[in-house]
């Protein structure tokens, strides 16, 4: 079988040249495009660190998609682009694996309803770090003896979204398992609002923005006389290529609506 072709959207950006360099070391796997707002007409190769690739950076649209004929697209840009970028994709016959965060349940309506009319399927992972998967299910499973739970995530000053596409997956699947309820006192208020976070069905989220970091979350249960906390740490672009190289390979072909990476660790 043919090596699986694919695109990177954002290719010029960090997680995009690190997916473009993770491809390339894959015998299975083929970049057949790159694809970014910056650069436009450039050789990849240069912009990642290597050789001159014969790989020139284009728009990220249809009729692009459809010359250069990739099987998935691969998309670390930004939520304002993102949406495009997946509808250029999916009318080109191509499935985009999203790592951007950021879509919103009208973004995700309109996706999956391109997606049932062009029969292509669609892959979203809010995180694609194995070790974040499984603070997830840690949490999870956690929420079943701990219904009292703030989430802490802390991410890079540029990060464009908050809170995170992780913590918001960590605080639904957590209601799934606890409903939705009230923590704190009845009578607590804010001298700052926003002091106590966002709140999901009763979870409090809080999003850290600093330089020096990159993506970390904290979720905190507390009970009777005790506390516990799952956390996760990303230290580089690097943890999170496993992943994307399994979203690769698993989307060749894709049919349907898929949202979690999760999806794929036991299949």
């Amino acid at each position: 079988m043919a090596g699986i072709r694919v695109m990177v959207a954002g290719a010029c950006g960090r997680m995009g040249s690190e997916t473009a360099r993770a491809v390339l070391q894959q015998k299975d796997m083929v970049l057949a495009g790159a694809a970014d707002i910056c650069c436009l007409g450039d050789d990849l190769g240069p912009i990642i660190g290597t050789e001159p690739l014969g790989v020139t950076i284009v728009a990220a649209e249809e009729a692009v998609m459809r010359q250069m004929a990739p099987e998935v697209m691969v998309d670390f840009t930004n939520p304002q682009s993102v949406l495009s970028n997946a509808k250029n994709a999916l009318r080109a016959g191509v499935v985009p694996v999203i790592g951007s965060t950021g879509l919103d349940d009208e973004d995700l309506r309109e996706l999956r309803e391109l997606s049932e009319e062009t029969g292509v399927g669609v892959f979203i992972a809010p995180n694609f770090a194995l070790g974040a998967l499984l603070m997830m299910r840690f949490a999870e499973e956690a929420a079943k003896y701990f219904p009292h739970v703030e989430i802490i995530e802390y991410h890079h000053d540029q990060k464009l979204d908050a809170p995170s596409g992780t913590a918001l997956r960590t605080a639904e699947k957590i209601v799934q398992v606890r409903g939705s309820m009230f923590q704190g006192h009845p009578n607590e208020y804010e001298k700052l609002p926003g002091a106590r976070g966002g709140d999901y069905n009763g979870v409090k989220v809080h999003a850290v923005r600093l330089p020096g970091m990159l993506a970390h979350q904290e979720v905190l249960f507390g009970g009777a006389g005790q506390t516990l906390s799952i956390r996760h740490d990303t230290y580089t672009r690097e943890t999170y290529m496993p992943g994307v190289l399994m979203a690769i390979r698993r989307s060749r072909g894709l049919k349907g609506f898929v949202v979690g990476l999760e999806k794929y660790l036991d299949t």
